[in-house]
């Protein structure tokens, strides 16, 4: 019992150094490695269409500021280069179909808390292989029902814009 206890306590000190030394050794040969941005080598450039907002409720500046901050994440985020013409490798378009605001949350039969979701469809014509994806990307968004529309609207817009192009981000790029 005495070996024992002697031999687990000399093996410590020799164990430890090896644990790490083999865990830097596997992050740093990148045998743990997430892809964030999933684009086939062939394909160089894009063009990102207005985004056209066609939801029964408009917000005027969703539309302009969404394709905006899109086209930004997508020149900054990776390799595709910006172009003008419609023979692009892809061709991005979209059209928000939702914009809708629901009560989330009642209180003693009261509301206290709306959602308001946005949904866009996005459509990318692969120039290169001849075909077209779509896709359904939609966020939801909580604010108090104390406020009115414009006022959640002012003070969620960054948020809205951010996560939903995210989610488009997201959608056409991660290799999950």
């Amino acid at each position: 019992m005495r070996y024992f206890t002697l031999a687990r306590q000399n093996s410590t000190p020799r164990v430890l150094p090896l644990l790490v030394a083999l865990c830097l050794c596997c992050t740093a040969c990148g045998v743990y490695t997430f892809k964030d941005v999933s684009i086939p080598p062939e394909i160089k450039t894009v063009k990102l269409n207005f985004i056209e907002n066609k939801a029964r409720y408009v917000n005027p500046q969703l539309s302009p500021r969404l394709t905006n901050r899109l086209q930004e994440k997508i020149i900054n985020q990776t390799r595709l280069v910006r172009s003008s013409n419609d023979d692009a490798d892809w061709v991005i378009g979209g059209t928000i179909t939702q914009y809708d605001v629901v009560t989330s949350a009642i209180s003693g039969q009261v509301a206290s808390n709306n959602r308001l979701t946005v949904g866009i469809r996005v459509v990318v014509r692969d120039n290169k292989l001849l075909k077209d994806q779509e896709y359904d990307v939609s966020k939801s968004f909580e604010f108090s029902a104390q406020r009115t529309l414009q006022e959640a609207e002012a003070a969620l817009a960054d948020d809205i814009i951010r996560g939903l192009t995210d989610e488009i981000f997201n959608r056409l790029f991660s290799n999950w």
